[in-house]
Formats: structure tokens, C-alpha cells, sequence
């Protein structure tokens, strides 16, 4: 891979495959690689606030998934909670 000298007094070189001006000897290609994982994880972790779309790692077909996985879970949260204060009061009262 070949570099492009920018500052050689510097050591400052251009990659010209990734446009990016870097070290000499050294590529930042598996730092953006990484950073673009994380984008689209970070994409993906906002995507799920909407409740639409289908998880980053997920199979087919699985759109919509989150809101009734919500609606699951804040209904069995309901549940506990409020069988919970009813046995308080009913407990209260005798």
C-alpha cells in the first residue's frame, strides 16, 4: 500500500485508500473500521427507541417486534405491582 508524503519532516503521511492523513508506518484502517461497528451499533440502539424497524443482528421479518416486547413487559411490570399494593391494602384491612 503506498502512502503519500504530507510533512515527511513530520512524518505525516496520507492514506489514500481510507483519505485520511495518518503516521508513517502506521494505518488507522482497524480504528475506522471500529468506529463504523460502533456507529452502527449506536444506530441501532437509537433505531430500537422508535419501536420499528428490526434489530442490527436480528432474523427476518421481525419488524415491530419491540413494541409488543414492551407492551409484554409493562403489562407483567403492571401486574406485580398492582397485586403487590392490593395485598398491602387487603393485609391493611384485616
Amino acid at each position: 500500500m503506498g502512502y503519500i508524503e504530507v510533512l515527511p519532516e513530520f512524518g505525516l503521511v496520507a492514506d489514500p485508500f481510507l483519505g485520511v492523513i495518518t503516521t508513517m508506518g502506521e494505518s488507522l484502517a482497524p480504528v475506522i473500521d471500529q468506529v463504523a461497528e460502533l456507529e452502527a451499533i449506536a444506530d441501532d440502539i437509537v433505531g430500537m427507541l422508535s419501536a420499528e424497524g428490526n434489530f442490527l443482528a436480528s432474523f427476518e421479518n421481525r419488524e415491530g417486534v419491540l413494541g409488543i416486547a414492551g407492551g409484554v413487559t409493562a403489562f407483567w411490570y403492571g401486574m406485580a405491582i398492582g397485586l403487590f399494593v392490593a395485598g398491602i391494602i387487603l393485609f391493611g384491612l384485616i
